[in-house]
């Protein structure tokens, strides 16, 4: 029959008087309090205002209408502020995706400490994995990803790099040289991960540099290629900040500058835009000290 807007004229009039004071409350003119006036009137069928020698006053009907009129008014201040609040607040719960071996560094470091005291009501849970989940049907709402990214779908922030080196088990070498190339480490044994991962940069450099490697085990995982390198079955390519972090394993050479890549915070334009992930991207990005030696070693 009518919307909120419709009551303002009514509410204001009630509470000033005259229709010029209620227009200037309003920031409209006159004539539109009149004409909105007029056009409520009509819609109810009964005279809710009436002029006298003084200004303006309710009639009996409108008299009976105000409190529920006010009563509309106070419901729709609480939902707008409601909204204002919720809008500035982010509370709930965010799934980051991240390869598995960055957890342990993260959960160690003070980032989430820093994390609850800025947003206590966020709550992070961890969806580890070496593969990329698909983002866009909400298998998590942000990956913190190192790598090309081509997903046009996806938005996201830079947030530090991704440096690998290739390592060895202390005790695999023996009396031998360490190679300080990959052309020098011909004739060792490699561990490197396995056929489910074949878009790997990992994977793919071994393919490129080195096609006649010999491979003495593969795993699923860079944290299976880190025990295995500790193990001593061979040469593993690793990020930087596992293998350096390893009293078990000594750097041969590397950084590999193929193997570098950018680190980023990655979400779907829908979530960038909700103020969680817009508020934990700034917090990242805000955070890259604490972030860098995560990342990077």
């Amino acid at each position: 029959m009518f919307d909120w807007d419709d009551l303002k004229p009514l509410l204001a009039v009630a509470r000033h008087g005259s229709t010029t004071a209620a227009a200037r409350a309003l920031g409209v003119d006159q004539s539109t309090v009149q004409r909105r006036l007029v056009e409520l009137e009509r819609r109810i069928g009964q005279p809710l205002v009436q002029r006298s020698p003084s200004g303006y006053r309710l009639t009996a009907y409108g008299a009976e209408l105000l409190p529920l009129a006010e009563a509309v008014e106070q419901q729709v201040a609480r939902l707008e502020d409601k909204i204002r609040r919720s809008a500035r607040e982010v509370n709930g719960l965010l799934r980051l995706t991240c390869p598995e071996p960055l957890v342990p560094r993260i959960t160690r470091s003070p980032l989430l400490d820093h994390l609850h005291a800025r947003h206590p009501g966020l709550r992070l849970e961890f969806i580890t994995t070496d593969h990329y989940v698909d983002l866009t049907r909400g298998e998590a709402d942000v990956a913190l990803r190192s790598g090309d990214t081509v997903d046009n779908q996806l938005v996201g922030r830079k947030v530090g790099q991704s440096l690998w080196a290739v390592y060895a088990g202390r005790g695999y070498l023996g009396p031998r040289a360490a190679p300080a190339s990959l052309a020098a480490a011909a004739g060792l044994d490699w561990v490197a991960l396995d056929a489910t991962m074949p878009k790997h940069r990992s994977t793919q450099w071994m393919r490129q540099a080195a096609p006649d490697a010999r491979i003495a085990a593969t795993s699923g995982s860079v944290l299976g290629l880190v025990h295995a390198a500790k193990a001593g079955v061979g040469l593993a390519a690793l990020p930087t900040a596992l293998g350096d972090a390893e009293p078990d394993l000594v750097r041969l050479f590397g950084p590999v500058p193929e193997l570098t890549r950018i680190w980023r915070l990655l979400t779907t334009r829908a979530l960038r835009r909700t103020p969680r992930v817009a508020s934990f991207f700034d917090f990242m990005v805000q955070e890259t000290a604490t972030l860098r030696p995560i990342l990077t070693g």
